[in-house]
């Protein structure tokens, strides 16, 4: 056995294999760029080497740095991990090069899988299932267009070289092909300097279901159970659950044989997922082969009680196969929800920023999280945006979908924008739970899962305003503590007025509307009456750390509630809601005139500015305009005076508290 593994990957399956090394009494080195010398992957494991930059290209797709780093340590073994060099078939053969064990197959298996019309070029010699297609050497464009109708329309044209979606074009018929062709070679000349292409017939609303298999140094192979990863956006999977529904036993045998098949034919070792198609009959035909444990692996441990990455590594030791196939059984149902910061309502474009909060659900024998991040860390431009993969278990799939609605509800994240609403209303959705899926799941139910966020309900609007009361309450009693006299009734925040009711007002935005909340104290025993537009609520209860206890009409209802200066985030069963406080001077920038300027109320992107810096002002004139949650705020001049200064330009974002305008008072 190894008695040192460098792991040549960074975040989430970093710490994945470090767990289970450190568990075997294996040592562990993790390599870091520079932007992850804090990273959760390096604090892990027992030694860390920097390898370079926070470019990717500059540290952990740097084969050397790798090597040298496993050799400076003297690591018996490198594990890959997944993405990065974990498919290179260079690096496989560097390590093999390097007296270092690879944890994973040899370079050649990697090598044939790594081209897909070579790949299915050997699938069909094993007698693999393929979808109807042309993979041939020969790309003269009217050959392609020839193979395009013989195959029949809808065609997908594939670069031969591609993933990700990347130099892929859908031909709904023959009209349409040769601008499409010219598009696709394009794209893929530009990611893979390669121009060849694959034709293949279009299958409408497939499943993507794949089979986990294993392979010993002695050509024995086992296939463990299977995988439905239909869910996806931009062709990349965010939800994966094991067993795959509605998949007959003797479906399930032949696909696994099927993958083992695969697997012997390239004289695969360790582990390996061929992925399959099934058309809407439930034919399966073999799409691809990946060379490496997957993303989603987490759900095939869950329902196997096998921990893959101890098979890898006991494997790549030259141990044999731990169990038969007549040895391995599948429990219950596992699902995965891989938690992304990106904006679903902006085509899911990934988003940089830092876990301000960031509180998980209770990680037991139902639910599992793993994640490479704790709470203060950056979420930056350098590397995928995954934060977590939350994955649960029961005895059956409602129970489990159950357990997941539970989970991505008490999954708190504040400070960036994720995709867990998305993930909320997809597992709630009526169609993914009679198990209706399919590859255009989410393009199919648009208008269902990415709705824009909406207090519609008055009790969330109500608990944000007791929320901020009973805040400003215990910033008081903590400035009285501090004070030389606790008891002054300066300290008092219960908007006393003589012969008046106590009263607050509140102006709370959302991302639709801006909102006026009334509080007002009903005596010294804590209760008190909101009014909204709509309804008023008579309420009690309190404030624990970033939980709120309130009661309304007889019932308690508890409320998470993280604030970023301005901003609040409401975390309650039934989502996640969005809260702009406006202060009594936040429309109009008002400061206090000798601090020289005027700083950003919120967090928002600037829209106009409105005067020249030098020009003369009157106090309360406007000087700019910035937007925040689709709501413009106005800054005005604090006094008589004129810009000096103007730090920011129409178009920018900014954060709340940066100083926006320089502001002269002395002329």
């Amino acid at each position: 056995m190894f008695n040192k593994i460098l792991i040549a990957n960074r975040g989430e399956i970093a710490c994945r294999v470090i767990k289970t090394a450190t568990l075997m009494g294996i040592k562990t080195v993790a390599v870091f760029s520079e932007a992850d010398a804090d990273a959760l992957h390096v604090n892990m494991a027992d030694e860390a080497v920097n390898i370079g930059p926070a470019a990717a290209k500059d540290s952990y797709l740097d084969i050397n740095k790798v090597i040298q780093a496993a050799k400076a340590c003297n690591a018996d073994a490198i594990h890959p991990g997944y993405g990065f060099l974990s498919e290179n078939a260079a690096f496989a053969q560097a390590c093999e090069q390097n007296n270092l064990t690879f944890i994973g197959p040899g370079s050649s298996a990697i090598e044939k899988m790594g081209s897909k019309s070579a790949a299915k070029q050997i699938m069909a010699t094993a007698e693999v299932p393929l979808i109807p297609g042309y993979h041939g050497e020969d790309q003269a464009p009217e050959l392609l267009r020839q193979q395009a109708s013989e195959i029949g329309y809808p065609v997908l044209l594939k670069a031969a070289a591609g993933g990700g979606g990347k130099g892929m074009r859908l031909i709904w018929q023959e009209a349409e092909f040769e601008a499409a062709l010219a598009a696709a070679i394009r794209e893929s000349l530009n990611a893979f300097d390669d121009a060849k292409m694959l034709v293949e017939k279009y299958l409408v609303e497939p499943r993507h279901v794949e089979v986990q298999i294993f392979c010993d140094q002695a050509n024995n192979a086992v296939y463990l159970s299977d995988r439905d990863c239909s869910v996806q956006r931009r062709h990349q999977k965010i939800l994966e659950e094991a067993p795959a529904p509605g998949i007959s036993s003797a479906l399930r045998k032949q696909m696994g044989e099927a993958a083992i098949r695969c697997a012997q034919a390239i004289s695969y070792v360790g582990a390996g997922t061929v992925e399959f198609l099934l058309d809407q009959e439930n034919k399966y035909y073999f799409m691809e082969m990946n060379t490496r444990l997957q993303v989603e692996h987490p759900v095939t441990e869950m329902i196997t009680g096998i921990d893959l990455v101890e098979w890898q590594i006991r494997i790549a030791a030259g141990e044999p196969l731990p169990l038969a196939q007549t040895d391995i059984t599948s429990n219950g149902h596992a699902i995965e929800a891989r938690i992304y910061a990106e904006d679903p309502n902006s085509n899911f474009l990934p988003q940089t920023g830092t876990l301000t909060y960031l509180s998980p659900p209770l990680a037991n024998a139902h639910v599992r999280i793993d994640t490479g991040v704790i709470q203060g860390d950056k979420v930056d431009v350098f590397y995928d945006p995954m934060i977590a993969k939350l994955i649960v278990w029961d005895e059956d799939r409602a129970r489990a979908l159950q357990r997941l609605c539970h989970a991505l509800a008490d999954y708190h994240i504040s400070g960036i924008t994720t995709n867990i609403q998305l993930l909320h209303h997809i597992a709630g959705h009526n169609a993914f739970n009679a198990a209706e899926i399919h590859t255009g799941f989410i393009d199919q139910h648009h208008s269902d899962l990415l709705q824009p966020e909406s207090a519609t309900d008055e009790t969330l609007t109500c608990a944000m305003a007791f929320y901020l009361i009973q805040e400003q309450l215990n910033t008081a009693m903590v400035l009285a503590s501090e004070s030389g006299d606790p008891h002054s009734p300066w300290h008092q925040n219960h908007s006393w007025r003589l012969n008046e009711t106590h009263r607050h007002q509140l102006q709370l935005a959302t991302s639709s509307e801006q909102i006026t909340a009334q509080v007002e104290h009903q005596g010294s025993n804590g209760h008190y009456t909101i009014r909204l537009p709509s309804q008023s609520f008579k309420v009690h209860g309190g404030l624990r750390d970033q939980t709120l206890t309130m009661t309304v009409d007889g019932r308690q209802r508890k409320y998470t509630i993280v604030r970023n200066q301005s901003d609040y985030t409401l975390f309650s069963a039934g989502g996640t809601y969005h809260f702009h406080l406006i202060e009594p001077d936040c429309g109009t920038g008002e400061t206090h005139a000798d601090t020289g300027g005027l700083n950003a109320p919120m967090n928002g992107i600037i829209v106009s500015l409105l005067v020249k810096t030098g020009q003369p002002v009157e106090k309360g004139e406007a000087l700019m305009v910035m937007e925040a949650m689709k709501m413009e705020h106005t800054i005005h001049a604090p006094a008589a005076g004129s810009v000096s200064q103007f730090n920011c330009s129409p178009g920018d974002r900014v954060d709340g508290g940066i100083k926006l305008i320089d502001f002269d008072t002395s002329n």
